[in-house]
This record gives C-alpha cells, sequence and structure tokens, in this order.
C-alpha cells in the first residue's frame, strides 16, 4: 500500500509540475515570436513607423502606400498570426491587394517591437495603432485584417472603435476554449492567462464582417467558429475554404479571391 502511495504521489507532483510549467510559459508558446526581418527586405517606398504605449513600451510598425494614392478607398490594418511578424503581414496582404494602402504593427515583444506580449497588451496596443492611423490619415476609412490569433485583436479593436470593416481568419469565438481543446488533459480555464473574447468584443458591433474558416482546420475547431459566427450582428461576408489546414489556407487562390470579394462586400455595405 505504501508503493502505492508513493507513486500516486509521484504522478501527482509530475502533473503539477506540468500544470506549473504550461501556467509560466503559455506567453511564450501563444506569442513565438519570429526572427525579425532585415530592413533590407523591406519592399521599395515601404515607411518604418513608430509608437509609443502608455507603459513605455515601443512598437515598431510599416506602411506600404498605395501605388496610386486614393483618398476614398479603405486603409487596410494587419494583425498578423502569433508566428507572424508585420512585415510578413503588410508582404501578404499587397500580394492579395496589390493597390491597398497598408499599416501592420510588430506585436509587443515581436522586434523590433520592445515589451513582452500578452492578449491584454495586445488588444491594449490596438486601440493605439488604430488611434495613430486615424491621425495620420483622418477621414479615411480603415478596415482591420485579423489573421489567425490576430482575429481575436482585430474583433477587439471592432468592439471599441468605429472601423467601416473586418475581415477575420481562421478565427475563434474564446481563445481559451481553444487552449481547452488543445490540451484537454490540463485544467486550461483555471491556468490561462491569456484570454481573447471575439464573440464577447463584437457582440455590441455593427462594424460589416467577413469570416474565413479552414474546412480542415486543426488549431481552431469549427464549432469556435461558430460561436464566432454566432455573436457577430453584421456578417457580410462568410466562407470556408475546403480542405485546407490552419495554416495552408494562405496559399490557396480560392481563399486569396474570397478576400478580394469579402472586400468588395464591406465596401458596398
Amino acid at each position: 500500500m505504501r508503493w502505492v502511495v508513493t507513486i500516486l504521489l509521484i504522478l501527482f507532483l509530475l502533473y503539477a509540475a506540468v500544470c506549473a510549467a504550461a501556467y509560466a510559459y503559455q506567453a511564450r508558446m501563444l506569442f513565438p515570436a519570429p526572427p525579425a526581418r532585415d530592413e533590407a527586405q523591406l519592399p521599395a517606398g515601404a515607411e518604418r513607423l513608430s509608437l509609443a504605449t502608455p507603459d513605455g513600451v515601443r512598437l515598431i510598425g510599416v506602411r506600404l502606400p498605395a501605388p496610386v494614392p486614393d483618398p476614398q478607398a479603405p486603409l487596410l490594418l494587419a494583425f498578423g498570426g502569433n508566428g507572424w511578424n508585420a512585415d510578413a503581414a503588410a508582404d501578404y496582404l499587397r500580394q492579395v491587394y496589390p493597390q491597398a494602402e497598408i499599416v501592420a504593427f510588430h506585436f509587443r515583444g515581436y522586434r523590433p517591437s520592445g515589451g513582452t506580449p500578452s492578449s491584454r497588451a495586445l488588444e491594449a496596443d490596438s486601440l493605439l495603432v488604430h488611434d495613430k492611423v486615424a491621425r495620420r490619415f483622418p477621414g479615411r476609412p480603415v478596415v482591420a485584417i485579423g489573421f489567425s490569433i490576430g482575429s481575436g485583436v482585430g474583433a477587439y479593436l471592432a468592439g471599441h472603435r468605429p472601423l467601416a470593416g473586418l475581415i477575420l481568419v481562421t478565427p475563434f469565438d474564446s481563445l481559451t476554449e481553444v487552449a481547452v481543446a488543445q490540451m484537454p488533459w490540463l485544467p486550461v480555464r483555471l491556468l490561462f492567462s491569456n484570454p481573447m473574447e471575439p464573440a464577447a468584443a463584437l457582440r455590441g458591433s455593427r462594424v460589416p464582417t467577413a469570416i474565413f474558416a479552414a474546412g480542415r482546420d486543426e488549431l481552431v475547431a469549427a464549432t469556435r467558429t461558430e460561436g464566432l459566427r454566432r455573436a457577430v450582428p453584421n456578417l457580410v461576408y462568410d466562407r470556408t475554404i475546403p480542405r485546407v489546414g490552419h495554416n495552408g489556407i494562405y496559399q490557396v487562390p480560392a481563399f486569396q479571391a474570397g478576400m478580394r470579394e469579402a472586400l468588395r462586400k464591406i465596401r458596398e455595405h
């Protein structure tokens, strides 16, 4: 009997150690900042942007000007996935929307931005980024585009600022519930300190919204995207790209064509 108690105690301590590690390192798992891009890799005409936050962090961004300026066209404000930097997000949108004005900022903790990332900090930073863009381009309509975890940031922004539109790619209704599904053997709801609740953020918003889901998404379950759909009051475009996973959606021509169609729907709304 003593051996049984000893073994159970060892198993309990091991499980407690795993829980402690999951709690301590969750920000690193959620926000695995990619390497910073060499400045020489920026496309011709790109402009570096800088923003100081109230807590003393400097955020660095990039602006890709429209080839032909059009003050009536929306400015696209990008929020990348957790493995993206702002330059990559802006470059991708330039491929999809070659005539658009595009702005993206590196998340805090993603070099060359300073600070340490967290869900709450990224959401608060999104308001600062939007307000800087609004001051720089007064009267210009802004459409936010969020990829993966950036969709949570974009949804938060749409719940707090008057956007002209919102495009969410592989989004979710609750980041906590996504984590629960990924790690069902852990008490995630007790340990999770980086909540994002896009469904709650968008329930009171009338921003025209488009949603893209991956038909074989291995990270965001279909139920999580469906929960978001039900919460969006003004869903103007909704498309699932079949037979692609969470990260495989971006190079599919049907997705890129759908992104252009979604922006048209938002502008017509």
